[in-house]
């Protein structure tokens, strides 16, 4: 078997350098996969005798751990808003897990990630990597980068921000979270079936400006800290239902 091969296949071992919530679960992952795993290491680990070494450290430490590692190795790191040249003169690549990783881990079977490399032998290892997992790698230009996670943010980060905001105003009237589970689910559901447009339902989509009015005037006395959030979306939601102002 020749580097290049050896270095895509399962039987490369791979040292996981950041023991966070990501580095672990891609360290039980990958070993679930056959893959041989060091780690999770802390951060400072050189990586030495491993095939490939991921850093999965926040973004501004990437630098600073690639700078630790022994040479050789293939390196990736695991952001998304960030392009190559932060791993210095290393070959490396980028693996970025496009699913949400909490305490409790993360199911990666699925899911999209965005790679790249500095060769196609590092995007060949990224890709290797990914699918190992069961994740679905899309190769993300340099330049792309910051607009992909700004997306990524938007559909998961912000939508959690959003939730606790409806939460909060729902708990004046007496209703808890659970009470808005399932519409939320549903919603979601409807988006990655029908889309946003078809998806979209509610007083402004219908156009119904007295409730909308009325909805308003109750943040206005519960929630006031909320109203400059709420009236931003009516403005984005009549743009997407392409009602009227």
């Amino acid at each position: 078997m020749d580097r290049d091969t050896q270095l895509i296949d399962t039987e490369a071992s791979c040292a996981i350098v950041g023991a966070g919530r990501l580095g672990t679960a891609l360290a039980d992952a990958l070993r679930a996969a056959g893959h041989p795993v060091t780690g999770p290491l802390g951060r400072g680990a050189d990586g030495a005798g491993a095939d490939l070494v991921l850093l999965c450290v926040p973004d501004g430490e990437i630098a600073a751990a690639a700078a630790a590692l022994a040479p050789g190795p293939l390196v990736g790191h695991c952001s998304g808003a960030l392009d190559l040249d932060v791993l210095g003169k290393h070959e490396g690549f980028s693996l970025h897990p496009l699913m949400t990783v909490t305490h409790a881990g993360a199911r990666f079977a699925g899911a999209g990630a965005a790679v790249d490399g500095t060769s196609e032998r590092a995007v060949a290892a990224a890709t290797r990597l990914a699918e190992a997992v069961g994740l679905r790698p899309v190769r993300i230009a340099p330049e792309d980068r910051a607009a992909y996670h700004a997306a990524a943010s938007l559909a998961s980060n912000f939508l959690v921000t959003l939730e606790a905001a409806a939460e909060r105003l729902a708990a004046t009237a007496g209703a808890d979270r659970d009470l808005l589970v399932p519409l939320v689910r549903a919603t979601v559901e409807n988006w990655a079936d029908l889309g946003p447009e078809r998806a979209l339902t509610g007083p402004v989509a219908r156009g119904d400006e007295a409730t909308v009015a009325r909805q308003r005037a109750a943040l206005a006395e519960r929630t006031p800290e909320l109203l400059d959030l709420f009236d931003e979306l009516v403005v984005a939601t009549r743009a997407l239902a392409k009602v009227p102002a």
